[in-house]
């Protein structure tokens, strides 16, 4: 172990906030980015739940809705990343929560982003499995056991990658950040040439599609209100551009990590606004007809692409879309791993003692790969469970994303006033109001029906863990530490690094 005069900025920065340097420090500012990307990922969400804002009010849910929640999402990211820049540690958001606001802040916004973001994990890889399914054996009804057993099957293999440690992730992920923009450019352009016709108004018309498709199951029940589907489409945008808070949670493995982590987060949802909203774009101008495209449900785009390409054309396509679903996973897997290391390393889960520990070898905390993996695929196994928690993901992570912003804005300036190097001065707290008054919005557009049981699953987790914390939490949870370091974890710290660095094997 290096002097402490010789230590690297952010290794001094990461034992100032009591944590040893654990983890594989091997990401970039563009691998940063491209994590964030991956996850939030335009081809899975845009794609597999483009009929949630179509079926609402029609283009315009695409044309108005989809750039005003990007906005909203871009304020989130903005205030996340000054406080990420503050304190880069993995499992940002808990540790914020809990250094600005109290261990019971952190512990509940801990709960709630490991929760949304395995439900995520689990939506993802189900999405991915119907999405290929639909698109290459639309005739095939898969069987609920082989879905399971699917899922397992592709999150298993996510687990490895990440077990094998960050740089083998970090290639598959960089990759990813590329993927994802060539696709969707390219069925971005393609949909554009395909169009029958360049109708922009359908952007900007508001058109019923409430009650639709007409085969008893809805993707909104009918209603006359416009400006209340409108609310109701914009879980679009809302349901796809989430889980840029893996730039932070990588943030022990990333270089400059107080500059190049706030930058990866803003960066991943400008990014993803604006590709996704050509994307759906194009996709609403090349309709034949929007009302027959609303009554295919949740089949929707990938119907609207068949109609106007050729077959073959279609289905690469669809392979380039599976493709970057299936690393959308992958990053997932990646985000939600160094969330439970993080929530472990400072006694906030079960049997925290085994989940925080970190390979020598691979520089990965194992078993939190392989509990986020296994916890994801049992959400899977009741279908309707599933359902269930795959609609309160969303509210969820938003829900975690906000908490540390709220309690940034009320300890800025009084017990927060060292910032980092990214910084946005006077507009934190304005941002800030922006961000917290659009996450209530959210929750209270996110429970409606059909996914109304999303608001028992939130009420029941929020009641559990007011009891959780008032009977065994608040008695047994330390929280990250705080303060000046102590010899006792300076001698943590010390023994925690040589443990991983001698029995890392040499690099070739």
């Amino acid at each position: 172990m290096s002097a402490p005069g010789a230590e690297p900025d952010d290794v001094r920065t990461l034992h100032k906030l009591g944590y040893a340097q654990e983890l594989a420090r091997v990401l970039g500012g563009f691998s940063n980015f491209a994590i964030s990307l991956s996850i939030i990922c335009i081809l899975a969400g845009g794609v597999t739940s483009f009929h949630v804002g179509f079926c609402s009010v029609g283009g315009a849910a695409i044309g108005i809705g989809w750039p005003l929640a990007g906005l909203f999402a871009l304020c989130v990211a903005a205030t996340m990343g000054q406080i990420a820049s503050a304190f880069p540690t993995a499992g940002g958001l808990y540790h914020w929560a809990a250094t600005l606001g109290g261990r019971g802040w952190g512990w509940a916004t801990a709960w709630f982003n490991l929760a949304g973001l395995v439900a995520v994990l689990a939506a993802i890889n189900v999405g991915t499995f119907r999405f290929v399914m639909g698109a290459f054996a639309p005739d095939v009804k898969p069987t609920a056991e082989l879905q399971f057993v699917a899922i397992a099957l592709i999150t298993a293999s996510h687990a490895v990658i990440n077990h094998l440690g960050i740089r083998v992730t970090r290639v598959l992920t960089d990759f990813s950040g590329y993927w994802i923009l060539f696709v969707a450019a390219v069925v971005t352009v393609a949909l554009v040439a395909a169009a029958p016709g360049y109708d922009f108004s359908r952007l900007w018309t508001f058109t019923n599609f409430s009650g639709l498709p007409g085969e008893g199951a809805p993707v909104w029940p009918r209603t006359e209100s416009l400006a209340w589907l409108f609310a109701l489409g914009l879980l679009l945008p809302a349901y796809t551009i989430t889980g840029f808070d893996a730039s932070a949670h990588v943030s022990e493995e990333t270089t400059d990590a107080a500059r190049n982590v706030p930058r990866g987060i803003v960066r991943s949802v400008w990014v993803s606004a604006l590709f996704g909203w050509l994307m759906l774009c194009a996709a609403v101008l090349a309709m034949r007809d929007p009302a027959a495209v609303a009554e295919k449900g949740d089949t929707a785009f990938v119907f609207t692409m068949a109609d106007v390409l050729p077959q073959w054309f279609a289905l690469v396509l669809c392979g380039g879309i599976g493709i970057a679903q299936y690393l959308c996973g992958l990053a997932t897997v990646t985000s939600a791993s160094r969330m439970a290391f993080a929530f472990a390393r400072d006694g906030g889960v079960p049997l925290s003692r085994w989940v925080r520990y970190v390979s020598p070898r691979f520089r990965t905390p194992p078993v939190a790969v392989w509990l986020v993996a296994t916890a994801a695929v049992l959400f899977t196994a009741y279908a309707e469970a599933y359902a269930t928690i795959a609609a309160a993901a969303a509210v969820l992570l938003y829900i975690s994303y906000v908490l540390p912003t709220a309690l940034g804005a009320r300890a800025y300036g009084r017990t927060w006033t060292q910032m980092g190097p990214w910084s946005l001065g006077r507009w934190f707290r304005p941002l800030a109001a922006v961000s917290v008054v659009g996450c209530v919005g959210l929750v209270v557009v996110g429970v409606q029906p059909p996914a109304e049981k999303a608001l028992y699953a939130v009420g029941a987790m929020s009641l559990a863990l007011l009891a959780g914390w008032a009977l065994v939490a608040r008695h047994t949870f330390p929280g990250p530490p705080q303060g000046l370091m102590s010899r006792e974890q300076l001698d943590a710290i010390v023994a925690a690094e040589t443990a991983v660095h001698e029995r890392e094997e040499p690099k070739a």
